[in-house]
């Protein structure tokens, strides 16, 4: 059987893990495109620390001509994280045939934040016969191991998740989505204010395709699909957090002083014609010290269950997430297919 060659599409961070788990998996990395002047040119062994591997990262503007000459069997995308931020590089995979997964969040459940752009998306890519996908670490902490909890209860009557993570380990992108180094003027008029909006002003942004969704809004999406849930609404309340001393960011290169926002606590409320309310919280802050990742869940019913993970390893299993699921991707059908139609997550050995 031959390899499967991917092009890695952002040499960031989560790249590091990306590259080097597809590798150690036995697939071949054919191309690597970023925009970072200091990245273009480097060879991808000498991001992932290993040995030269003999493919060198080519800048954006040649990413057509990669895609063309290498013709990859996917394309991993870790760089942005809403679909409008990322919407070139999902239109040019699509045109061309090439199928994509990314750790874009928007991107696990997008038909329900940017439903025109995903369309339009599914259609070229419908038209091109190929896949386009969201994962990575909420595919299997905040969706698979969610819904066969609730496959195993008699009777599901709420469904509540918290999550945790440090913004530091996911760039400058993520950072400022969250609200971090924001003032807490800054935080309410660009982030908070949209939650004020009435249900008929939120639609109205969300097809013109500028509302800017909280990471478990797409979650909550998602979750419906995967259970069989028709949503009737859905609100959004984001809270600026902050810390009671100065906290030093690396990524957004600054010193979030006292009292400014060190990111965010987004909960989002869905209520279903099935009776089951779905409410979720993803924190994503700069960590002060004595600060860890968390994943909580509890599945309210018949019977009652608790689901507490601390401190996971987030960046590392958002990429191996993204690895395993790519032979799913391979097969499944055409268009923008949330992994909820992928069946469940499994170990590729």
């Amino acid at each position: 059987m031959s390899k499967i060659k991917v092009v890695q599409y952002g040499c960031g961070k989560m790249s590091v893990y990306t590259m080097r788990y597809a590798i150690e998996r036995g697939m071949e990395i054919v191309g690597a495109v970023d925009i970072n002047p200091n990245v273009i040119g480097k060879d991808i062994g000498e991001i992932i620390g290993s040995e030269p591997y003999g493919v060198k990262v080519v800048s954006v503007d040649e990413a057509e001509k990669l895609l063309m000459s290498v013709t990859p069997d996917i394309c991993i995308v870790t760089t942005m994280s809403l679909m409008k931020d990322i919407k070139d590089i999902l239109i040019l995979c699509a045109r061309l045939g090439v199928n994509v997964i990314t750790t874009c969040e928007e991107a696990f459940y997008p038909f329900n934040s940017c439903p025109e752009l995903t369309k339009e998306i599914d259609d070229l890519a419908r038209e091109h016969n190929c896949t386009i996908t969201g994962s990575g670490y909420q595919d299997a902490f905040w969706g698979n191991l969610i819904s066969t909890l609730a496959g195993a209860t008699h009777k599901v009557t709420k469904i509540i998740g918290s999550s945790s993570y440090n913004v530091e380990d996911y760039g400058i992108a993520l950072a400022k989505a969250h609200g971090a180094g924001f003032t807490l003027e800054e935080f309410d008029e660009q982030i908070a204010s949209i939650d004020r909006m009435s249900d008929e002003e939120r639609n109205e942004l969300i097809h013109s395709g500028n509302y800017q969704p909280s990471y478990m809004w797409n979650v909550n999406g998602w979750l419906c699909d995967k259970l069989g849930l028709t949503v009737l609404r859905q609100s959004q309340k984001c809270i600026p957090q902050t810390y009671s001393e100065d906290i030093e960011s690396s990524t957004l290169g600054m010193v979030v002083k006292k009292g400014m926002a060190t990111g965010m606590s987004a909960v989002v409320t869905t209520e279903t014609e099935n009776g089951i309310v779905i409410e979720t919280e993803c924190v994503g802050k700069v960590y002060a010290p004595d600060e860890f990742d968390s994943n909580r869940w509890t599945i309210c019913g018949e019977p009652n269950t608790n689901l507490v993970i601390e401190r996971p390893q987030t960046v590392e299993l958002t990429c191996a997430t993204i690895v395993n699921r790519i032979p799913d991707v391979l097969k499944a059908k055409a268009g923008f297919v949330p992994t909820s139609q992928m069946g469940e997550l499994k170990y590729k050995s």
